[in-house]
């Protein structure tokens, strides 16, 4: 909790204080085409609880300690970029009276700090690494693919709500797959050799003819 007061005073005084000159982020084509959409509000308003979905697959603090300090690295990293590169969305003609509850949300949230989208960034470091621990959770197929849908979900209404434009998402997504290359090793339980990416096949205990996709979760985990 004490991060995240931290993360947002920071994220505030950047935002009504940039360093430099704003940028406005050009509009495209597929920018155009996604009109105001108010019934997406929850599902951008979902990824704090979709950050919180790999805690409670961890099984020690330690685990939960890393993976709070890794997020953190995504978001001091996105930080430095709106400090020394301060974006926004470009105005627009949209009459946010007819849209109660994002006017309300314009309002807590300016369309400032765009560039890349750290909404899009961390639902994508999460999204990455849900689907690197799921299949060990053995939680069934469909796991996998709702994480992906939550994933996509929330991605599109970043546009939706227009707190984000096409080009913001490309470089959250972009921005989240750097880091997670660059840090891959902290996706890996402690005990497992990495396999990247996820690969059923991947031998976990060869002596024992166990694979990523038929090894228990507590073996995976804890086995020495």
């Amino acid at each position: 909790m004490g991060f995240v007061a931290v993360f947002f005073s920071l994220y505030v005084f950047l935002l009504k204080h940039p360093s430099y000159p704003i940028t406005f982020i050009p509009s495209t084509p597929v920018d155009q085409l996604i009109g105001v959409e108010p019934w997406t509000l929850p599902v951008y308003l979902s990824l704090w609880l979709y950050v919180s979905l790999p805690a409670m697959l961890m099984t020690t603090k330690q685990e939960i300690i890393e993976y709070g300090l890794w997020m953190s690295g995504l978001c001091l990293a996105g930080l430095v970029i709106f400090y020394f590169y301060p974006t926004a969305v470009p105005p627009t003609n949209i009459d946010w009276t007819r849209y109660p509850s994002l006017a309300f949300m314009k309002k807590m949230d300016a369309a400032g700090n765009a560039c890349p989208s750290l909404h899009v960034a961390t639902a994508t470091a999460v999204c990455i690494w849900l689907h690197r621990r799921l299949p060990l959770a053995e939680l069934g197929p469909g796991a996998v693919v709702w994480n992906l849908l939550w994933w996509g979900a929330i991605v599109y209404s970043t546009m939706a709500t227009k707190q984000h434009m096409v080009l913001d998402v490309v470089a959250g997504i972009a921005l989240a797959l750097v880091f997670v290359r660059v840090t891959k090793k902290s996706l890996v339980p402690r005990n497992q050799k990495p396999c990247w990416p996820y690969d059923p096949e991947y031998p976990v205990f060869p002596r024992l003819g166990m694979t990523a996709e038929t090894a228990p979760i507590k073996q995976v985990m804890h086995d020495k």
